[in-house]
């Protein structure tokens, strides 16, 4: 049976789905579809991509359903007719604080064209969604909305601050979030006003998130394993299935994305030895990369800042345990750029290597707020800050450029307000 005949009947809901991607031509799906016609009135919630580790052939779909039942993934290219299909996997998720249980499915799509535009919806039995887009890496320059610590006591400041920059960055094509994206890991309620705030970017474009430690608190705010982080985003294979989807990396244009999980002291109680095996992750991944740029995204800071509140502990400046722990090897293969969170404080240190200033090594920024948790004039000047945003703090996101001769992260308040721009060159 040829493709348009096999496309026309899955439309129809009459034969079996078609093949498992685009390009590779993978054996049939083994799911049996519905009989009758198939009806748009699918309605899953919570529609999200998620980075794949080689963004010009694959892609992450993750969606929500109260149900448990069999689900899809089909797509397409768009202004064709050709429909391929995946099979999905469901993860049941208890709710919690007001919400219902509910079914976390995955998609994983291999084998796609670069820089193609592409069309997905979502399958059960033989209802389906409505379409949404799906474009592939085209290797060339980019822009990437990076938000941090979007941790909020009722999500509104965080929901302006999304629209807006998606709003004036039309052009992004993916979204950074630098972890503490709840205020409380186990609220299943703060996941889904969290998703539900960010609108329709996520069914757009896909997210990056980093593990904060505010995803690994219990109801009660004790110490608890990230599960519904773990849950929400099925993120690339790091070679560890006991560690997955703690850390990873992903290719974008010609930038490697190394992305850390920081909360050891949080996870300490079930994984006493991350760090240890996160570092040796972490050297084969810097080392073995081709890509032109090395980028590391961390929720918690390298350094470590004394308090300006007098009513607060005396703490030295320095380096954090994070910062102890993994900058030798941002030192030892070259990274260009890393990115952190966690102080709620916008932050441009420039240059670090060896623990010192310098004229060499990663230039090290640390990204401000995107919700309402402030903590305003909390933190002294660190020595090696070269750029502190105006004091109290507002909420903030950055947007990451890159292209062949540079890296650009500038800083905006929601009103598109400029902060600040931060310039990373080869050799420079």
């Amino acid at each position: 049976m040829n493709q348009k005949w096999t496309a026309l009947l899955v439309a129809l809901g009459l034969t079996a789905a078609v093949t498992a991607g685009c390009g590779n031509q993978a054996a049939p799906s083994s799911r049996q579809a519905a009989s009758g016609p198939v009806t748009e009135t699918m309605k899953p919630f919570n529609v999200h991509q998620v980075v794949a580790g080689d963004n010009e052939k694959g892609r992450t779909v993750m969606w929500e359903m109260p149900t448990d039942k069999e689900n899809s993934l089909e797509y397409r290219k768009k202004g064709t007719e050709t429909i391929y299909s995946v099979s999905a996997s469901g993860e049941r998720l208890e709710g919690n604080r007001g919400i219902s249980n509910g079914t976390v499915y995955t998609a994983e799509l291999k084998g796609l064209e670069k820089g193609t535009d592409y069309e997905y919806r979502t399958r059960e039995e033989n209802r389906v969604s409505s379409w949404y887009p799906l474009h592939t890496d085209n290797g060339g320059p980019f822009k990437a909305i990076v938000t941090s610590d979007s941790q909020s006591s009722d999500y509104t400041d965080w929901k302006n601050l999304i629209h807006q920059a998606a709003k004036d960055n039309q052009d992004a094509a993916f979204m950074i979030a630098l972890g503490d994206l709840v205020d409380n890991g186990e609220d299943e309620y703060q996941w889904q006003t969290w998703f539900e705030s960010s609108g329709d970017l996520l069914s757009r474009i896909p997210v990056a998130p980093a593990l904060g430690n505010h995803e690994a608190y219990s109801l009660d705010w004790k110490n608890h394993m990230p599960q519904r982080y773990l849950t929400h985003f099925n993120l690339p294979d790091n070679g560890n299935k006991n560690l997955k989807n703690h850390y990873y990396s992903f290719d974008w244009g010609n930038v490697h994305f190394t992305v850390l999980d920081t909360s050891l002291y949080e996870e300490k109680e079930w994984l006493p030895d991350l760090y240890e095996k996160e570092k040796v992750w972490l050297e084969k991944d810097l080392r073995e990369t081709k890509q032109k740029w090395k980028v590391v995204l961390m929720h918690k800071d390298p350094l470590q800042y004394g308090f300006a509140d007098e009513n607060r502990p005396h703490r030295e400046e320095g380096f954090s345990e994070e910062g102890q722990a993994f900058m030798p090897f941002f030192d030892k293969y070259g990274v260009d750029l890393v990115i952190s969170a966690h102080l709620h404080t916008y932050r441009d240190r420039g240059h670090i290597y060896d623990f010192k200033r310098s004229d060499k090594g990663p230039v090290y920024v640390i990204d401000g707020l995107s919700g309402n948790v402030r903590y305003p004039d909390l933190w002294k000047q660190h020595a090696l800050d070269q750029y502190v945003a105006p004091q109290p703090e507002s909420d903030n996101y950055s947007i990451l450029e890159a292209d062949g001769s540079q890296l650009t992260l500038t800083g905006y308040l929601p009103d598109g307000t400029k902060l600040h721009e931060t310039v990373v060159k080869k050799g420079e």
